[in-house]
């Protein structure tokens, strides 16, 4: 038989029952037991997906070592890079969320959110290289935006840290938060625009042209996964900028800290990793170039 909640709970008043909700977060938030549940948890989880992306490169490597580094191979190195780094600073939380001054604690927790952006959005220039060369269009520029967009990125964000260790800031360091969103936004944007080109394009290549329907999958899935996961981290770093009970950079916000990065970086990666498996042929093929 089902086991019913006390009576005193049934019969509380909305504002009683809304005082022992938020007592009960309370709680859980400033329970060291599940501090150290959670964030051991996400650095496991991390660790997995950072696992699977160095598994997965090491079988592309001996399947055509011969191509060098391609873009699938530098984006799994790179997905193996940010969730280890996530790995070991979730694995060492007590320690880095202690750390003076608070912008340490800034750097270790954006940076990899950084790389986040430049691993996917690696993806985004993939596919405006397909894109662009489908429709007889130059391609020489889109590396120099990739690399211009990025640079520019790690540049302001480093004079925002460099600010910040010598004055700890709050402007700034809202400032620093807007910047991260608007990076966000950027991302989500570019795979609505690309993902939604190429997606498109493959929608009118004949039914009967090989493999179709699993290219048409793929790019619907990941652009999918990927503009929602970027759209909801910039909205979470508006909401956190501006309310400071949304902050993921202080140790008594765990279950917040738990949904955040499972809903915009592990689960994502697992499920783009997972899409994007398959291994590449071993005969020479223009769609696995080298980087240059």
């Amino acid at each position: 038989m089902t086991r019913m909640p006390p009576p005193s709970l049934l019969t509380l008043a909305p504002m009683e029952a809304a005082a022992f909700v938020m007592a009960w977060w309370d709680d859980i938030n400033e329970s060291t037991k599940w501090q150290d549940g959670i964030f051991y948890s996400l650095c496991a989880a991390y660790a997995l997906v950072s696992s699977v992306a160095l598994f997965q490169l090491i079988r592309i490597e001996l399947r055509v070592p011969e191509y060098g580094w391609t873009t699938q191979k530098v984006f799994h190195l790179m997905n193996f890079i940010v969730n280890g780094v996530r790995a070991i600073v979730f694995g060492f939380h007590k320690q880095v969320f202690l750390l003076q001054p608070r912008v340490l604690i800034l750097v270790l927790l954006d940076l990899p959110g950084l790389l986040f952006f430049s691993t996917y959005t690696l993806l985004v220039l993939f596919w405006a290289e397909i894109y662009h060369q489908a429709r007889s269009l130059p391609t020489d520029k889109l590396r120099i935006v990739y690399i211009s967009v990025n640079g520019g990125m790690y540049f302001v964000q480093i004079c925002l840290w460099i600010y910040l260790w010598f004055d700890d800031n709050s402007v700034v360091e809202f400032i620093g938060k807007i910047f991260i969103a608007a990076v966000s936004f950027v991302a989500a944007l570019g795979f609505l625009i690309y993902g939604g080109r190429l997606f498109f394009m493959l929608r009118r290549f004949p039914i009967e042209s090989k493999g179709r329907r699993k290219k048409l999958h793929e790019v619907g899935s990941v652009t999918a996964i990927c503009f929602t996961c970027f759209l909801i981290r910039c909205f979470v770093d508006v909401l956190s900028a501006f309310d400071d009970d949304a902050s993921l950079d202080v140790l008594d916000h765990p279950v917040l800290n738990a949904f955040y990065y499972m809903l915009v970086e592990i689960l994502p990666s697992a499920l783009v990793l997972f899409i994007l498996r398959k291994l590449p042929p071993k005969r020479v093929s223009a769609q696995y170039h080298p980087i240059r």
